[in-house]
């Protein structure tokens, strides 16, 4: 190339999507292609998709129309969930160059290097989406982060089909990243000087059931609570079934576990939970709540559920805020259920109104900000001191997390980006508690 490339990179949907747009984007540096904010006319374009509902196929495609309209003469190359499951979708695009799938995303590399060393675009869009089931764990990693915080990509896939779900169809099967390419990953970035981790996956609580025995995912929490100089360590989200007792001894001592757990509930009631094909019940999820409460006092949970599944009666729903309130989560991502071709779900009688979806939404998001502000207004009135990892300064306050996951604010002329300070909180709006530094 004699030239210097420029390349916007997108990133539509989950964590897991950002890290692999991160080591994308650094595999394209080592490549000698400039990253630039996909907002200016770059001469390429990644863009990485997401496939979990029907507005995130549209946004996509969306997204690759605007983007070609932005810089028809671009080469643009598109991967990720929605490519692997309709690539033939996306390469009817007017000006797409290259779909692959979830399983070789770094060929977008390769292949921006083959356009770029040709000088023109392809007549037409070029498809390389492999069968998830004969594709291993592809080798990627990343070396820098952005703010304190990294994600680190441990597993791929998900085999619990789910009948809602298109990511078995997305995703495959479950696939590993080898123990030890883990520990090494996340001791460079140590060593680099991130201060939190993420450790995430599709189904991050899966990792290591293809790996030898004793390479589990307690198993790599232990061996990274080893690593000298680690800080915080988080999880991505996590079906309730990983919370077994034989677990939670495991990882109750651990000094950078943080005490914030994401759990994939979906549901409050048990009947529901069972057509959605879900592996416990409503009863099972809150004893994993409660056994994390018992090991762990400080532990704060957040979650996902869904409202207005096929056959979600009002009993159904009441059952769903009831356990909101029982397992107190401090936020709740609340989605109403979206009907995706290929899936059980999609063809199940007694299919809710959008209308009566969309008041559950507003219903279940007002008790989630109730609870939020219960849990925020106790820490509050006890005067709590925690220790607060700042990630941003702005207009005269410094903003981070405390280690359960709860957003503080404090005002300050000092630098804390990137500093654990202990902070006691002094008030909060609902959303987020204001403190001053403890000296």
């Amino acid at each position: 190339m004699e030239k210097l490339y420029t390349v916007g990179i997108l990133t539509l949907g989950c964590k897991v999507n950002q890290y692999e747009s991160e080591a994308i984007a650094e595999r394209l540096e080592d490549f000698g292609f400039k990253i630039a904010s996909p907002t200016h006319v770059c001469d390429a374009y990644v863009i990485n998709t997401c496939t979990v509902t029907a507005e995130s196929d549209r946004k996509a495609r969306q997204t690759i129309r605007r983007m070609i309209s932005k810089n028809p003469a671009a080469y643009i190359l598109i991967t990720g969930c929605y490519a692997q499951v309709s690539p033939e979708e996306i390469a009817a695009i007017d000006g797409v160059d290259y779909v692959c799938g979830s399983s070789n995303k770094m060929t977008v590399v390769t292949k921006l290097c083959e356009l770029a060393l040709r000088g023109h675009k392809n007549e037409s869009a070029e498809i390389c989406v492999p069968d998830l089931d004969k594709s291993d764990f592809e080798a990627m990693s990343i070396r820098k982060f952005d703010r304190t915080r990294a994600y680190v990509k441990i597993e791929d896939g998900c085999e619990s089909k789910c009948a809602y779900c298109t990511i078995p169809a997305s995703r495959g099967p479950i696939r590993s990243k080898p123990f030890g390419e883990v520990i090494d990953e996340v001791r460079a970035l140590v060593d680099g000087g991130c201060r939190e981790v993420v450790l995430t996956g599709i189904e991050t609580g899966s990792y290591g059931k293809d790996l030898p025995e004793g390479e589990d995912f307690a198993s790599l929490l232990c061996a990274i609570d080893k690593i000298e100089g680690i800080g915080r360590v988080r999880l991505g989200s996590l079906d309730p079934t990983v919370i077994k007792p034989s677990f939670v001894e495991k990882i109750k001592d651990l000094k950078s576990l943080a005490p914030h757990f994401h759990l994939s509930l979906q549901s409050g009631s048990s009947r529901i939970l069972a057509l959605m094909k879900r592996k416990y019940n409503a009863d099972q999820a809150l004893r994993c709540i409660e056994l994390l409460r018992s090991a762990l006092p400080e532990v704060q949970f957040t979650t996902d559920v869904i409202v207005g599944f096929p056959g979600e009666s009002e009993e159904d729903f009441a059952k769903s805020c009831e356990f909101a309130k029982k397992a107190g989560f401090l936020m709740i991502h609340v989605f109403p259920y979206s009907k995706r071709k290929g899936t059980v779900a999609a063809t199940m009688k007694d299919q809710i109104p959008e209308q009566i979806k969309h008041e559950r939404v507003l219903e279940l998001s007002r008790i989630s900000r109730e609870i939020r502000s219960e849990i925020l207004e106790e820490k509050v009135q006890n005067g709590t001191v925690c220790e607060v990892l700042f990630e941003t300064c702005s207009d005269g306050y410094a903003h981070g997390h405390t280690a359960d996951f709860v957003e503080v604010k404090v005002k300050t002329d000092k630098k804390l980006h990137g500093v654990f300070r202990s902070v006691k909180l002094i008030s909060h709006d609902g959303d987020a508690c204001e403190g001053v530094l403890v000296e």
